[in-house]
């Protein structure tokens, strides 16, 4: 049992019973007024901005409800689309707004959460306060109680024996309520959940736009990457191949009237080539490695971690082996992970989890350096994000400042986790 976990639901039940009583129930007046008026048309002006408050206070409860009850809930509210300006585009957000079904749904929570939100909030905190009061009468409160009839509980209170009753009843209520009080606070999670999540149509719409997003931004990967491998070619390949077609001309002129010259240009021109076939080498593996195609995502992984200037600890389970561009997407994923800890973490350690868990292979990054990755930055990691949503896969950071900084990377495997034993790797000192 957590005391404080238990302790620490009691003061989230009260916040929470003051938002749903004062928030919700002030906002669902103002929104039933500002569409009572919309027949005369100054709700056209009030509905946006009463929306846009309302949709805040949601967000603020989607928060809370993932902080403090342990529940995700998605936002399902459509893109504003572009709105002319003036008193034409006011018109034209209101009625977005208004077709928009979570707007509605937003409303129908407003009428359920000043009740049941709020019944689930006070009971948390009733709990531990009421047992609280147990003890703040044995400990001398019931003497100007004495008098009135005061029953706590089922106990009356009228002297210090019935007080002291009061008190052991008090504590199987706190007992109670530190034990039951986190689950209390769950359901008042699932519940806003139940309305503020968006609808199945909803959920599969986003889905398409995710998939339309992650479509177009695989485009652009895949682009760019073609212009890194011409560019490639062009600077450093074709380039040393062509000097190595001008020194055999050379070298046939010269073999005819300076063989020694020649001699030293062909040495110049084998270690040439030799460049020239390492350049191509390092292209293809910046293609595909061939350690990922032989022996598959795990080992591949190893090899980056014992390449790595970072110290890397790998504990990898059974994964088996994905599809091909999967595998190639997680691949290259902990490769921008690990290069951009060596560049910007200023860590002395990493840590690389890797594992089958409810149809997805989930991959953690965590190193103990500075802290403060933002995906949002113009980092490496936004190509992360990139790469993998071209296979609706996330990726999800948590950098605090000062660190550590934890990565997830979730990708569908499609192949189901083979029964073998999890191995792992350390990098040697």
């Amino acid at each position: 049992m957590d005391v404080r976990a238990g302790l620490m639901a009691a003061v989230r039940g009260l916040g929470l019973a003051m938002l749903s009583m004062v928030c919700s129930l002030v906002l669902f007046c103002l929104t039933v007024v500002s569409l009572v008026l919309l027949p005369l048309g100054l709700g056209v002006l009030t509905t946006p901005w009463v929306t846009h408050v309302a949709r805040a206070n949601a967000d603020l409860r989607r928060l809370l409800a993932r902080q403090w009850c342990g529940v995700d809930i998605e936002v399902p509210y459509r893109p504003l689309p572009p709105v002319e300006g003036g008193l034409v585009g006011q018109v034209q957000r209101c009625r977005w707004l208004l077709r928009d079904p979570a707007t509605w749904r937003d409303l129908t929570w407003m009428i359920v959460d000043p009740v049941a939100g709020f019944t689930l909030g006070i009971l948390a905190l009733g709990l531990v306060g009421y047992g609280a009061l147990g003890f703040v009468l044995a400990a001398g409160l019931w003497w100007p109680l004495r008098d009135v009839g005061y029953w706590y509980g089922f106990v009356p209170v009228d002297d210090q024996l019935s007080a002291l009753a009061a008190a052991g009843l008090g504590a199987v209520l706190i007992a109670l309520g530190v034990r039951y009080d986190p689950a209390l606070l769950r359901v008042h999670g699932l519940l806003t959940r139940a309305f503020l999540a968006p609808t199945h149509e909803r959920r599969l719409q986003m889905r398409i736009e995710r998939l339309q997003e992650s479509r177009a931004d695989a485009v652009d990967v895949s682009a760019a990457e073609l212009r890194r491998i011409e560019r490639d070619l062009h600077d450093g390949a074709q380039a040393r191949l062509v000097a190595v077609g001008m020194s055999l001309g050379t070298i046939e002129h010269l073999l005819r009237t300076n063989p020694e010259k020649a001699a030293q240009l062909v040495a110049e021109t084998r270690r040439s080539s030799v460049e020239a076939l390492e350049e191509l080498r390092q292209l293809v593996r910046g293609i595909h490695p061939p350690v990922l195609a032989e022996r598959g995502l795990g080992d591949a992984v190893r090899a980056l971690a014992l390449r790595s200037p970072v110290r890397c600890e790998v504990d990898i389970g059974p994964i088996g082996r994905m599809a091909a561009p999967v595998e190639a997407a997680a691949y290259f994923s902990v490769s921008e992970m690990l290069t951009n800890v060596a560049k910007h973490a200023r860590a002395s350690r990493a840590w690389i989890d890797m594992r089958h868990q409810d149809g997805m292979l989930r991959i953690t990054v965590i190193d103990d350096g500075r802290g403060g990755a933002d995906p949002a930055g113009g980092s490496g990691l936004t190509g992360i994000e990139r790469r993998l949503g071209a296979f609706d896969g996330s990726l999800s950071v948590t950098s605090p400042p000062g660190g550590p900084t934890t990565a997830v990377i979730e990708l569908p495997s499609g192949v189901p986790a083979p029964p073998a034993r999890p191995s792992s790797v350390q990098q040697p000192s």
